[in-house]
């Protein structure tokens, strides 16, 4: 049986760190791609190059076609208000399109519940999307774009979504990272929403490990949920990771507003990627 060939882009990012060695687990030959090289990496090779540049070029990039590009590079993906979700839609749009033509047969890409927007409920394959920030917007029209392309010259398209991950939260910008931070600097408060809002938590080893069984099979396509599928209150989820990490601060609740397009209830229906892990 042949390896399989992954080119995983954002490789040295936050999701891409603990997808490779999921991916090389399960047997996967890895192809790390990012703007920077990783010292210590456990990819078989790695490829430095700006993927969004009109002059990437796969030819001279690869030794090889990939059985698979898992797209995972995506910048300011914490600032949903940034305008580099917008700039950047179409080099992402145009590096994909050139994996396609250069042969790969396979495109995963990481997707978000925020392509959504507002919705009450679980989430599926079926679920209509208004994205609320230009964050989701970016992510929902290159999903729509991919699925056209699909569309028009068949090949197997995963758009893997997304949902409230957590863990290895040390330099990350997500509200955990933060919580870290402002602990080790003997802050004794944390401003905070409500904490009202029920979201589906994964940390970010779980969504590797779920990531890289959907890129290693292609009988399951399409949108593919990658959740818990159920449902947890932010307040508990922070309260709790407060109490793991042993942490002083206290939450202000109330401080800041809950964000407008934060449904009071939100997740994923995991039935897929039960199927995938054969549970």
């Amino acid at each position: 049986m042949n390896t399989k060939t992954v080119a995983v882009t954002g490789a040295n990012g936050y999701i891409g760190r603990h997808v490779v060695p999921c991916l090389k687990e399960l047997g996967a030959r890895v192809i790390a791609v990012d703007v920077r090289a990783l010292e210590g990496s456990v990819a078989d090779e790695q490829v430095v190059a700006d993927i969004l540049s009109e002059d990437f070029d796969p030819v001279r990039s690869f030794d090889e076609v990939p059985d698979a590009c898992l797209h995972l590079a995506w910048r300011d993906g914490f600032n949903h208000k940034s305008t580099l979700h917008m700039s950047d839609l179409s080099g992402h749009y145009r590096f994909l399109k050139k994996m396609l033509d250069f042969g790969t047969g396979q495109v995963a890409a990481m997707g978000s519940m925020h392509e959504v927007g507002y919705w009450e409920g679980p989430i599926d394959e079926d679920t209509p999307c208004n994205p609320q920030s230009l964050y989701g917007v970016a992510k929902d029209a290159l999903r729509r774009a991919l699925f056209l392309e699909c569309d028009r010259e068949p090949f197997c398209l995963q758009w893997l979504r997304g949902f409230y991950i957590y863990g290895d939260d040390k330099d990350s910008q997500s509200i955990f990272g933060k919580l870290l931070r402002a602990d080790q600097t003997g802050q004794e408060t944390f401003p905070f929403t409500t904490g009202k809002n029920k979201f589906d938590f994964l940390t970010v080893r779980e969504l590797g490990g779920q990531i890289a069984a959907a890129v290693m099979q292609t009988e399951v396509d399409g949108i593919i949920n990658c959740c818990s599928g159920v449902p947890v209150s932010l307040a508990d989820r922070v309260e709790d990771f407060i109490r793991e990490n042993g942490l002083s601060i206290r939450l202000e609740y109330g401080a800041y507003p809950d964000r407008p397009y934060d449904s009071p209830g939100i997740w994923g229906d995991p039935t897929k990627i039960r199927k995938i892990l054969g549970e």
